[in-house]
């Protein structure tokens, strides 16, 4: 718990029973601890450098307080942060200066190989500083979403993300869980029909555009840095962003999949349902994600048409619609 203070699982350790053995020799220490008295020796040392812990002239160790050691370690760490963030202000402030005279060489990296590709993945995400912006397509061949590790932090450090789903990714086994787990952390989500490409973009300083293969067979990916190239990127992220639809599924966790249906309105299963099709997924995908029967599906579209009062498809959605089933189109946020 500790190492992101800079200590090592020993020196934690021996911090840690210090703090239940005051003035306790190298070898009360080490036996317990199953170290070598080097080991605890080393670990001591470190302790004492830290200032966490103090040493007597007669070679007993006592542990200093968690709120005034640690505090002043964190405050020290803090403070450390805040400079570097300062220096990353001035080194990227450098940076755009120099890439404005370099050549088309220094502002395109080639990126290859399945590792390469996902830790530029990773990497693009912890990155930002503002936003990240995707378009996500089948197949998924560096990194499936739900082993994308970088979203959350990125989400719990105020990022803002927006991604457009091609249609076709739908289909894809248990995306629609992924995509409520996404919309729960805050991601905006949108269907398009068909989309050009993959594409990441870090606010509008980097992006990254897979490749399907190279011609070697390996995956492949184009890294760009801030350019005419970048700028064209980040315009069509935005064109189609407009024109895609809202995808907005309940994420509670009512989702039954019984026959069994409450008579007062939509369940949060006839609400992803409805989400589903209104995004132009067909019966069939909507009712796999959904892990309905088909037949299941039309029974529960046919009660959802009776209750809206309505003898179509088309009508029903809009009845969705208007009384707050899922959400509607016009609140698109661009």
């Amino acid at each position: 718990m500790l190492d992101v203070l800079g200590l090592e699982p020993d020196d934690e350790r021996v911090y840690r029973a210090l703090l239940g053995r005051p003035n306790s020799t190298v070898v009360q220490l080490s036996d317990p601890l199953s170290l070598t008295q080097d080991q605890a020796d080393d670990a001591l040392s470190r302790l004492v450098a830290w200032g966490l812990v103090t040493g007597s002239a007669d070679g007993r160790f006592t542990a200093a307080p968690p709120a005034m050691a640690l505090g002043a370690l964190i405050s020290q760490r803090r403070d450390g942060l805040r400079a570097a963030e300062h220096a990353l202000v001035t080194l990227a402030e450098e940076h755009r200066a120099a890439m404005t005279a370099s050549s088309i060489v220094d502002l395109i990296e080639i990126v290859t190989g399945i590792d390469a590709v996902r830790h530029r993945y990773l990497q693009v995400q912890q990155a930002a500083r503002t936003q990240v912006r995707t378009f996500i397509t089948a197949p998924f061949v560096a990194l499936p979403p739900d082993e994308n590790t970088a979203e959350p932090m990125a989400l719990g450090r105020g990022v803002s993300f927006r991604a457009v789903l091609d249609r076709a990714v739908l289909e894809e086994p248990g995306i629609i869980h992924d995509a409520i787990d996404s919309l729960r952390n805050g991601v905006q989500l949108r269907i398009a029909d068909q989309l050009p490409m993959k594409l990441m973009l870090a606010d509008t300083e980097l992006g990254l555009v897979p490749l399907a293969t190279t011609p070697t067979g390996e995956p492949g990916a184009v890294l760009l840095h801030r350019s005419g190239l970048l700028d064209a990127m980040d315009t069509l992220f935005e064109t189609v962003w407009r024109t895609a639809h809202p995808l907005a599924l309940p994420a509670d966790e009512e989702a039954e999949t019984t026959v069994e249906l409450e008579t007062e309105g939509p369940t949060a299963l006839d609400r992803r349902i409805l989400a589903l099709l209104l995004a132009g997924v067909t019966d069939l995908t909507a009712a796999t994600q959904l892990g309905l029967s088909q037949r299941t599906m039309h029974r529960r579209l046919r009660r959802l048409m009776d209750i809206a009062g309505v003898r179509t498809r088309m009508q029903l959605g809009g009845h969705a619609v208007r009384h707050g089933w899922v959400e509607a189109s016009e609140t698109r946020q661009t």
